[in-house]
Formats: C-alpha cells, sequence, structure tokens
C-alpha cells in the first residue's frame, strides 16, 4: 500500500466534491455569466477528480481481467449520449462531452492494457485523433494516463509527469487551478471517510445537472 492509495469512502467524497465543483462551475458559466472568478478556479479541480478516480478504478490488480474497463465505456457511452442534447444546446456540438473524454481516456487504457504493438498504434491513433473530438482535449487524456501510470507504479518521476500533465491542462484552463487537485487527493489519501459508493450518482447526475440548466438558461 503506497502513500497515495485512497479508501472506497474517500474516492467517494473525492466524486462528490468534484460535482460540487462542476455544478458550481456549469451554475456560474451558464446562468451567471461568468461573474464569479473564484466558482470558474474551483470548477478546474473536477475533471481532475473524476479522472483520478477513474484510473483509480482501472488501474486495480485484475481489472482488465474482471472487466472493468468495458463495463466502465459501456456506462459512459451511454450518459454520454444522454446529457450530449443539453451539452449542445449549451456548448455547441465540439467537443464532445467530458464523458466522452473519460471513455477516450478508458479506452486508451484499455488498449494499452491488452499490449501488443496492434493495440499500442490503436491506442496512439485513439489519442491522437480522438484527443481532438473531447472536452480538454489532448491534456485530459494526458492528465488521466498520468494518473494511471503512476497508481500503476508509483515513484518519483511517474509523479511528476503527472503533475506535468496536470499542469498542462492550463493551456484550457487559462491558469493553473487544476494543480490544486493533487494536494486535494493526497489528503484524502491520509484520511478514511466514512462514505457509501453509490456508483451510479456520478453518471445520472451530469446529463441531470446539464439538462435542468439548460431548461433554467431558457425560463430567464
Amino acid at each position: 500500500m503506497n502513500a497515495w492509495s485512497l479508501s472506497d469512502g474517500s474516492l467517494e467524497a473525492l466524486k462528490w466534491v468534484g460535482l460540487l465543483l462542476m455544478a458550481g462551475d456549469h451554475v456560474n458559466k451558464y446562468l451567471l455569466h461568468e461573474a464569479s472568478p473564484a466558482l470558474y478556479a474551483l470548477g478546474r479541480m473536477a475533471m481532475p477528480l473524476f479522472g483520478f478516480v477513474l484510473m483509480v478504478h482501472l488501474a486495480r490488480p485484475g481489472a482488465l481481467e474482471a472487466g472493468i474497463h468495458l463495463r466502465i465505456m459501456q456506462r459512459l457511452a451511454i450518459f454520454a449520449l444522454l446529457a450530449t442534447p443539453a451539452f449542445i444546446h449549451l456548448v455547441g456540438g465540439w467537443p464532445l462531452n467530458i464523458l466522452a473524454t473519460l471513455f477516450l481516456a478508458t479506452l486508451i487504457v484499455w488498449l494499452l492494457e491488452r499490449g501488443g504493438r496492434a493495440h499500442r498504434c490503436a491506442a496512439l491513433i485513439a489519442f491522437l485523433f480522438g484527443g481532438a473530438m473531447v472536452e480538454f482535449w489532448w491534456p485530459a487524456l494526458l492528465y488521466c494516463l498520468g494518473a494511471w501510470a503512476f497508481l500503476r507504479r508509483p515513484g518519483a518521476l511517474r509523479l511528476l509527469l503527472w503533475a506535468s500533465a496536470t499542469a498542462s491542462l492550463a493551456v484550457i484552463n487559462g491558469n493553473f487551478a487544476a494543480l490544486a487537485a493533487l494536494p486535494l487527493i493526497w489528503g484524502a489519501s491520509q484520511v478514511d471517510i466514512p462514505m457509501p459508493r453509490n456508483r451510479w450518482v456520478f453518471y445520472a447526475f451530469y446529463p441531470a445537472h446539464l439538462t435542468l440548466i439548460a431548461l433554467v438558461q431558457q425560463l430567464i
């Protein structure tokens, strides 16, 4: 067990923090016309938190053999499609929403886990071409892959690469606020938060809150 190992309850707590930060960011952007710089900055941590929680599940021993990657991709694909109408209304048809980003990151990890030249080439193609189509683009994929590599084999160099990938999100965000997710993740690893897991909350919350925001935006 390494210093970054998190209990299931602490992982669930991180997921809820990410949900709250995401909701605040979206309300600020789509209903308040970005009136709050603080909500925007805090919202930059949401994607790193979601990406980390996802990579924890994918990096666990036996995940590939248990079919975890494929089940997660199925869920992400379904709820990404459910969120698409509201996302298009709020954002547009491009890029694809964050669930598509996480789907692509999971697909790349699955291909790398399977090994072999063909799968590695397919992973590279998915990264290069898919990264142009999803929210937060290539920096988000680099962040997820950096977290996955570090979780599989923790070390100073991999931690540095993961932190560098996190910093690369500044290209999209316009600031380095995403880096604040790393000490938050480390802090969560130091405590065991007794919170029951509900795997469907994140999936259902995303399309539900976007739909609600889109409806409120039309009313006001």
